[in-house]
Formats: C-alpha cells, structure tokens, sequence
C-alpha cells in the first residue's frame, strides 16, 4: 500500500516553496496576475510586499515585467493560472525570455482537468507540449505538494528559464521531505519487469493504485515519476525500457505533444517497445468535479491498468 500523509493542492507547495526562497534569498521577486490567493502568492506578498507586484490581468506585461527584472539580477518567478501563464504571453515567453535565456520562473496553476467546475476555458491541458518546444526552457510536472515546493526551490537555483505546472485540487501527499528531488532525473517509485508506467504530476499518484490492481492479477509494474519532462531522463526512460519491454504513460494533458510524447521520442530513438498512453483524447475538458472529471476522461487508476493489459498483448 502506498503511504499517504493527508492532502492538499500542489498549488500551496509553490507557495511555501516561494516563502521560504524569500525569507533566505534577497534576489527572489514574484508577480502575480490578479488571482494571488487562489494560486497561492498572498502569503510571499505579505511578508515581502516590496519583492511582490501585482501586475492584474495583464500577463504579456507579467512576462516583461519578469524579464526585466531577471535583466536587473534578480530571480523572479511568475504565476497564474496555467492557461494564461503560457498562452497568452507564449510569445512573451518564447522571445523575450527564452531567446534571451533569462533567468524566470513560471508558474503555470490550476492545471489539467482538475480545476473542476471553471471548465474548459481554465483548464490547461496543452500548455507541457507549448512550453516543452521552445528552446531553453525547462518543463517540470511534480507529483505533489511537497514535490512542489522542491522543484520552487531547486529551479530558483537553477539558471534559465523554467517552467513549473501545478493543480487546485487537494491531491495525495506520498512523498517525504527527504525524498530525492533533482531536475532532470527521475524517481523510481516501485520496482518491477512486467511492464514501467511512467508518469507526471497526478497521475503519478494514480500508476501506484494502478500497480497495486495489476499486482492482484499476477503484474508487477515498475512505477517511475517523471516530473521533469525538459530536460527529460533518458537514461532511466531506455533502462524501463530494455529492462520491461513495454511502456505505459499517463498524464493530466493532451496525449498529442505532451508528457507521452515526449516518453515516445526516446523511446522511437533509442530502443523501440510498445507504447501506450493515457491522457486527454485529442479534445477540450468540461466543467464538473475534478475528480469525476479524471473518470469521465479516463485518467485513473482503472484506465492505467487497463492500458498495462493492452500493451502486454503487444509485447
């Protein structure tokens, strides 16, 4: 059985991961786009309200604001909800940030279908193969709050443009403070050569109740959380690979460019093996519960073991 320490939005891990960035760090600065508290800015603001600027709804000026900032040295992380972190100033981001290969943070909140009832409009669900293609910037997808709060951290310490993606709805804690947490490699949560099921974000979560089904049927799964998906991990992508020789994918974003796709250029290059992916089929979410969402678009534990049992019959 996986071990769970309550629950709680991955949201507030990049809040507390800013907190204590700004209590240790003169240089860090956020800005926020008019929804502070619900992405969870309000406390940074408080305690440092000179490093903090509330730009409104605005985030092509949030983006620039940001790369001046980095200009003037300092480390400034941005965030709103996903959708418009990423596409409204992707090109803001592209130019302006990457091309330059300035030093800013983006918080992409509210991500995948589990922001619930705000519906399609606010649920990003394509912005990992957006942010993945440009050059430079790095994409991390971690698996919970205090997975979160890890990634804040080590990306403020990282050069470079970075690119973190988080959620509203209260999820699983299952990770530990000393659970090892480095951009650009991945954590093998499970061991076994049946079948790896490799994921991001919630569904990281959800391939550990997968294994638990499919170990009922005989199935050992090896479980490996991907949370960096730029710079991806290919040496433990290939080693899942020769070692089971099938792969499962998961995530809370469209199959076509994201997390899945990313999995399979490896794979295609370095060592071929059936793929399957779950992920959102090539079409906008809806409003309605977050979690009666992942059921009605086939994102839990049920639909991972059932790809696990299609890809085994391509082996």
């Amino acid at each position: 059985m996986v071990e769970v320490f309550g629950k709680k939005a991955t949201r507030f891990g990049f809040g507390e991961g800013l907190v204590e960035l700004g209590k240790e760090n003169p240089k860090i600065f956020v800005l926020g786009a008019d929804t502070v508290s619900s992405v969870a800015l309000n406390n940074f603001a408080e305690l440092f309200p000179d490093r903090f600027i509330n730009v409104g709804i605005a985030e092509t000026n949030l983006i620039g604001m940001a790369a001046g900032l980095a200009v003037l040295g300092f480390i400034p992380f941005v965030s709103t909800y996903g959708v418009f972190s990423t596409g409204r100033p992707w090109e803001q981001i592209r130019t302006t940030v990457c091309y330059s290969n300035l030093n800013v943070k983006i918080g992409g909140s509210h991500s995948g279908l589990t922001v619930g009832p705000d519906g399609a409009t606010h649920q990003a669900l394509e912005e990992i193969a957006i942010m993945r293609c440009i050059p430079r910037m790095r994409v991390i997808s971690p698996c919970d709050l205090v997975e979160t709060k890890k990634a804040v951290i080590a990306s403020a310490y990282s050069d470079g443009p970075v690119y973190i993606r988080y959620g509203r709805e209260n999820t699983p804690i299952f990770t530990k403070e000393d659970t090892p947490f480095e951009i650009g490699r991945a954590n093998i949560l499970r061991d076994g050569n049946d079948v790896a099921i490799l994921a991001c974000g919630t569904m990281v979560y959800e391939s550990l109740m997968a294994a638990e089904i499919l170990e009922k049927k005989g199935i050992k799964a090896k479980i490996i959380n991907i949370h960096t998906i730029k710079p991806i991990d290919e040496k433990t992508i290939i080693n899942a690979a020769k070692e089971c020789g099938a792969i499962v994918t998961a995530e809370e974003h469209q199959i076509y460019g994201g997390f899945g796709s990313a999995v399979a250029e490896v794979i295609v290059k370095n060592h071929p093996v059936p793929v399957e992916m779950v992920g959102v089929n090539d079409r906008f979410g809806e409003s309605g519960e977050g979690m009666d969402l992942l059921n009605k678009f086939g994102l839990k534990d049920v639909n991972i073991a059932d790809a696990v049992l299609k890809v085994l019959k391509r082996k």
